[in-house]
C-alpha cells in the first residue's frame, strides 16, 4: 500500500511539474491558481487510464505507433484536463497543442524517472547503512 501511495505522489507531482513548466514556456498554455489542482488530477487520472489501452489499441491496430503512446496519452489527457476543468487552457492553435504535449510529456517523463530517487533516497541510504538513521 505504501508503494501504491509513493506512485501516486510521484505520479501527481511530476503532472504538476509538467503543467507548471508547461505554463511557463507557453504563452498559450494557461493554469490559474484556482483550477491547478483539478487540473493536475484530471490529467494525471487520465494518463494513468489512456496509456494502457492506448497501447492495447496500438498493438493491437497500429503497432507502428507504439513509440508514441505516452505522446498520444498525453494529448489526450491535456485534452481532457482543458476540457473539464476550469484550471487549463491551450490557445494558439495546433502549435501551442504540439509543444505543450511534448514539453508536458517530457518533462513527466522525466520527473517519473528522477523523483523516485530524490524521495526515497533517504530510504536508500538507511537501507545501504543497515538501518534508520536517528532524526
Amino acid at each position: 500500500m505504501i508503494i501504491f501511495l509513493i506512485r501516486v505522489l510521484i505520479f501527481l507531482g511530476s503532472s504538476a511539474l509538467g503543467l507548471w513548466v508547461a505554463s511557463l514556456l507557453l504563452d498559450g498554455f494557461h493554469l490559474t491558481a484556482g483550477g491547478f489542482v483539478a487540473a493536475v488530477v484530471v490529467f494525471t487520472v487520465a494518463q494513468s487510464v489512456l496509456s494502457p489501452f492506448i497501447a492495447m489499441m496500438a498493438n493491437r491496430y497500429a503497432s507502428a505507433f507504439l513509440g508514441g503512446i505516452g505522446l498520444v496519452s498525453t494529448f489526450v489527457a491535456l485534452l481532457i484536463a482543458s476540457t473539464f476543468t476550469g484550471g487549463l487552457t491551450v490557445d494558439g492553435g495546433a502549435a501551442t497543442w504540439i509543444a505543450a504535449v511534448v514539453i508536458v510529456w517530457l518533462v513527466t517523463a522525466l520527473a517519473t524517472w528522477v523523483l523516485p530517487f530524490l524521495l526515497l533516497r533517504r530510504r536508500l541510504e538507511e537501507r545501504r547503512a543497515g538501518g534508520p538513521r536517528p532524526a
